[in-house]
């Protein structure tokens, strides 16, 4: 069995748009004819620039190869052009075709992926969702509101979710970490207030932000929300300094939770040792793949630390997660992303029933990839998946990326 041919589909999902601007879908195909499927998470590059990269690691160390070899090639992309060390853009092409691989393995000896990296530990993977817009809410004024996040909040825990997540605590730009301001720490402690007031002790709190904040800035933060008892603070600081991690979490009495702008155990590891962090959150496209997660999930369990794999992307990375879910033991719960194009796009193979995700039993990576509608709706823009704001977000203008919204096109 040896991979022989590479396909790349960017796909555009349609307005809302949950889960970015396009999902890199990628396809190999091996000489005797089985398909595989995975997908390369955002990358700093922009789509054309990113197949490139993805042809380019193909043809390097992917064409010609046993796909059983998947360390073999790991190695040889890890350590491409004398590097060995991480990198979001090479490792994010890596990623989703070393997904495809085990696609193809599973297809190949009649078995779901998880079959294959340790067997079943969880029969169903708890799940949780970002808070996005009820059908009466205006999309400028979802991302602001406490109240509407609280009537989301409560409508998510009536469908079986026990667990919401939303990151009410101002804009990121490219300035890095900045002090929050008062009034972003008043807005974070009213959404947490009305969101805790609305699902009571039956749902977790997952309040996110997306590395804004200095460290300090973010103890300040994580001081005011504490009262609220969230299950996590994610991402409080830019993910460059993996070490000022370790100040926040033994400041705050809130686990911290970070992971998906991070890349192979090599970083993940770092916040493990220094106490950074208790719940890791790989983007399985990005991260080096599902083998590569898998070993990050045994270190995580070497020093009590919980997995919770991240989402905003397709749902072929979506069922990657979820493979991976369904072996370890160190669970905690895994994001989805629930829209009609999402669903129609694997033609329902994988689905959240009450909130949680029965553990996949058809081989391989479990679903059925529509690729007539992934075709149907190509990405034909020149911005990236997600982008920072130089300043600010003009909110009245919808000018934002504030939680699950979609950043707009320039």
């Amino acid at each position: 069995m040896k991979l022989r041919n590479l396909d790349i589909i960017v796909t555009a999902p349609p307005a809302p748009g949950w889960g970015g601007r396009y999902w890199i879908l990628v396809k190999l195909t091996t000489a005797c004819g089985i398909s595989g499927w995975g997908e390369c998470y955002a990358a700093s590059v922009g789509p054309d620039a990113m197949q490139a990269v993805i042809k380019d690691v193909f043809q390097r160390y992917f064409e010609g190869e046993n796909p059983e070899n998947v360390e073999r090639m790991f190695r040889r992309t890890y350590s491409s052009g004398f590097t060995q060390r991480p990198d979001l853009t090479v490792m994010g092409a890596f990623s989703g075709l070393e997904i495809a691989c085990w696609d193809i393995l599973g297809k190949a000896r009649g078995r779901p992926v998880w079959a294959l990296i340790g067997g079943l530990m969880n029969e169903r993977i708890r799940a949780y969702t970002y808070l996005y817009p009820l059908p009466q809410h205006k999309m400028a004024d979802f991302w602001t509101s406490a109240d509407q996040a609280a009537e989301a909040a409560a409508d998510c825990v009536q469908r079986g979710y026990t667990a919401v997540k939303f990151d009410p605590a101002g804009p990121y730009t490219m300035h890095g970490g900045h002090q929050p301001a008062i009034s972003d720490i008043t807005q974070s402690i009213a959404f947490c207030k009305a969101i805790r007031e609305a699902v009571g002790d039956r749902a977790d709190l997952l309040f996110g932000t997306h590395g804004q904040f200095t460290t300090s800035g973010a103890i300040r933060l994580g001081h005011a929300i504490e009262p609220y008892n969230p299950l996590w603070f994610e991402e409080p600081i830019p993910p460059d300094n993996l070490l000022e991690f370790q100040q926040v979490a033994q400041a705050v009495r809130i686990p911290i939770a970070t992971g998906e702008r991070m890349t192979t155990r090599a970083e993940f590891a770092t916040v493990l040792r220094t106490g950074g962090a208790k719940i890791l959150q790989p983007a399985l496209g990005r991260a080096g793949g599902i083998w590569e997660a898998r070993k990050i999930a045994a270190l995580a369990e070497s020093f009590n630390a919980e997995m919770a794999p991240h989402l905003y992307a397709g749902p072929i990375e979506w069922a990657a997660n979820i493979q991976l879910a369904a072996a370890i033991p160190n669970l905690l719960i895994a994001e989805t992303i629930e829209t009609p194009f999402h669903d129609a796009l694997i033609k329902g193979s994988i689905r959240v029933e009450n909130g949680f995700v029965p553990a996949p039993q058809a081989p391989g990576l479990g679903i059925e990839v529509d690729e007539d509608l992934a075709r149907a709706h190509p990405y034909t823009g020149s911005a990236l998946h997600l982008e920072m704001q130089d300043e600010p977000c003009n909110y009245a203008e919808g000018n934002n990326f504030q939680g699950g919204a979609p950043a707009s096109d320039p």
